[in-house]
């Protein structure tokens, strides 16, 4: 971790892909490192940071809410303007890192935005969409989702009229982070590579 609480993947030389982490986990879980490495042998530097109340349970041990909204968004444009500014950057990341990157990505007029299991809804909440801002977003995007994500499944995500800048890639049988079931015949280390070589 560098002094502005950062962790670097791959060549200083590389385009550079800043990652945030999901509600729970921090920006060093499993599968942010398994991503991260991908992408840094794959060329890119990969650049992770932690929301406030992320570093604050890393100070205290203590595990504690995401903060509000503003906040996250904050976060990420503070990354952004760390990184020298949004035109050479590709943002995204897990959940909801990748759900606030997409809040900002027009904005801080980023390269593109990468969303790792995007929240689409909360579980079994279909009705609370976080899909309002993805009808205009101007950001090239790839949306990763597993088939079987409770926030948000093929058939759900196909009426939401999302933006024509956006991609999406399903993996099949995966859920929030992409892990099939073993009778389904795919792999999770399978659905992370496929997720790191389309990304």
């Amino acid at each position: 971790m560098d002094r502005t609480g950062m962790i670097f993947d791959g060549p200083e030389d590389g385009p550079t892909v800043v990652l945030a982490h999901g509600a729970g986990a921090a920006m060093d879980s499993p599968f942010l490192n398994v991503v991260a490495a991908g992408l840094g042998a794959a060329g890119l530097r990969v650049a992770r940071f932690e929301f406030p109340y992320m570093r604050r349970r890393r100070e205290s041990g203590e595990r504690r809410a995401p903060d509000r909204e503003p906040a996250l968004r904050a976060a990420w444009k503070e990354a952004i303007d760390a990184l020298g500014g949004g035109e050479r950057l590709v943002i995204g990341g897990k959940s909801l890192g990748g759900r606030m990157a997409s809040l900002v990505a027009d904005e801080m007029g980023v390269r593109g935005l990468v969303c790792l299991g995007y929240p689409f809804h909360p579980p079994d909440r279909p009705d609370r969409l976080r899909t309002a801002h993805l009808h205009d977003l101007r950001t090239p995007t790839l949306i990763v989702q597993g088939t079987r994500d409770p926030f948000g499944t093929p058939g759900e995500v196909a009426g939401y009229g999302l933006s024509p800048a956006i991609r999406l890639l399903w993996l099949e049988d995966g859920d929030h982070s992409f892990k099939p079931r073993a009778s389904s015949g795919y792999k999770e280390k399978q659905h992370l590579e496929t997720a790191v070589k389309t990304g």
